[in-house]
């Protein structure tokens, strides 16, 4: 874009527009390309939109800058914003490593607001992000202790389960007796 002869004429004035910046984060984006380095407070503030930036200008160590402090910082309030960058900088190993985090804190990710926002922004990619916790919870082995704590955790005793599930094997055979005697 700089390389062009009009930018190499001081007679002729033509404005540089970034689209993808607002005028702080453009401003950040300079400072980072004239010093190598922001101080923390602007890189906490505008990471993503200079990664995504970075990607779009094609600056490696910008990228590199970037997602080092988001998986340096990744926690559940901000691991929606982390899986938006990285798909919108085709950064499959931050992707994955968001998606995983998503997996291991599923109660505190999707069940919060920002996960409400992203569904009506953004549908694919919550349901990516269902499938992937399918496929993960499906691969996943769960021991014996596992399940019982996870039922202790939903409110299950273990008199109930065994309640429920002595009455769910009733219901179906009193289904399967009815629906066997009506077919004869």
């Amino acid at each position: 874009m700089l390389e062009t002869n009009c930018f190499k004429d001081d007679t002729i004035r033509v404005p540089i527009r970034v689209p993808e910046l607002n005028s702080e984060e453009l401003e950040s984006f300079l400072e980072f390309l004239y010093n190598g380095i922001l101080p923390l407070e602007k890189l906490e503030k505008h990471v993503h939109p200079l990664s995504i930036a970075s990607k779009i200008y094609e600056i490696p160590y910008l990228q590199e800058f970037c997602q080092c402090y988001m998986l340096n910082s990744l926690n559940a309030s901000n691991v929606l914003d982390v899986l938006e960058t990285s798909q919108a900088c085709s950064n499959t190993a931050l992707k994955e490593i968001a998606l995983d985090f998503i997996f291991n804190n599923a109660e505190a990710v999707v069940l919060s607001d920002k996960y409400e926002a992203l569904a009506a922004k953004n549908p694919q990619l919550c349901m990516q992000i269902t499938r992937e916790f399918f496929m993960n919870a499906k691969n996943e082995k769960f021991s014996p202790a596992r399940v019982m704590g996870f039922q202790k955790k939903i409110g299950f005793s273990e008199k109930s389960i065994s309640d429920f599930q002595a009455s769910n094997v009733e219901e179906e055979m009193g289904n399967n007796q009815g629906s066997f005697a009506s077919h004869m």
